[in-house]
């Protein structure tokens, strides 16, 4: 049997979105409402990721006078610097930079020759002790190309919920499939990517397994992928006993087990809590994630687990 970590490890989940923006940078909110209206909302965490250029004067907010009980915040920035393939420029979420992380990136919205590249900025991140994700890439044009070149990424955005209702682009899941397949260690993650002038906030979040709802212990917990990504559905256990998937959640109609290229197998029912999936078409695949959906259509994401892992 293999098993997930976020489903043995200790602690309880904590449900957060890792990608927000205030008026610090192009948001329509003051950075203390928005952490209100996250914490009103039920949410136990909040990154405020604000959009780190010159034009803003590189805004790493402060949010922690906004923590209360039951609510704390990550300190995290949007960065971009560089090209990508089409020209446009870089959006890498960093979660966990420290305020002193410097000023560096692009000035504007604008790619400009001689920029540090966008690699060299999630690397930079990454050094500070950042939890690192490529951003929307169907919303950006990414290449897959552009995705292999960010090696210092814990994540990629499965989900981001201001790209699907403000561009239908908020799916990640073909370019982490692919890195995935390539063998990188690539976890995935929801978000709302919230501006909130318009409804574009609690859509998408991660629920993350951590002893304690602290920005150290969600951070470290971000890290090991002891997490899974949802708008809605619970999952209670994920987990791979000789030919098949089994998975525990809340109530679902369809149970989905993906795998390296065409690799798929559904199971459907009505309300189901426990699902087991055959792994019956293409069952060798190396690694599996599983997505579950609910009768309003809203889905849940594990982070993969490869086949050949140390059984819990």
């Amino acid at each position: 049997m293999v098993r997930q970590s976020a489903f043995t490890a200790p602690g309880r989940f904590w449900r957060g979105n890792l990608h927000s923006h205030s008026d610090r940078s192009d948001g329509a909110l003051p950075p203390q409402e928005v952490c209100r209206r996250y914490q009103a909302e039920g949410y136990d965490f909040l990154a405020l990721t604000d959009h780190y250029v010159g034009h803003y004067d590189y805004p790493l907010v402060d949010t922690r006078p906004f923590r209360a009980e039951g609510f704390t915040t990550i300190l995290g920035a949007e960065l971009h610097s560089g090209a990508m393939e089409n020209g446009e420029l870089w959006h890498i979420l960093a979660v966990g930079l420290p305020l002193d992380f410097p000023k560096v990136g692009s000035a504007d919205f604008h790619a400009h020759p001689g920029q540090e590249t966008g690699p060299a900025i999630a690397a930079r991140a990454a050094a500070a002790g950042a939890f690192v994700t490529i951003a929307h890439p169907h919303w950006s044009g990414m290449t897959l190309d552009d995705a292999r070149s960010i090696t210092a990424a814990h994540a990629v955005e499965i989900y981001n919920h201001g790209s699907a209702v403000g561009a239908d682009r908020g799916d990640g899941g073909t370019i982490a499939d692919l890195l995935i397949s390539e063998g990188r260690d690539i976890t995935l993650i929801a978000t709302d990517d919230s501006h909130l002038a318009v409804p574009d906030a609690f859509g998408g979040w991660t629920m993350v397994k951590a002893e304690e709802n602290t920005p150290e212990a969600l951070l470290a917990a971000l890290k090991r992928g002891d997490f899974y990504s949802s708008q809605g559905p619970e999952i209670h256990d994920f987990r791979i006993e000789g030919d098949r998937v089994i998975v525990e959640s809340s109530a679902v109609e369809w149970v989905i087990a993906i795998g390296h290229g065409s690799s798929s197998n559904v199971t459907h029912g009505s309300s189901m809590t426990r699902a087991e999936v055959p792994l019956n078409w293409q069952g060798n695949t190396p690694w599996i994630r599983v997505v579950v959906i609910d009768a309003a259509g809203r889905r849940a994401w594990t982070n993969p687990i490869r086949r050949d892992q140390v059984s819990a």
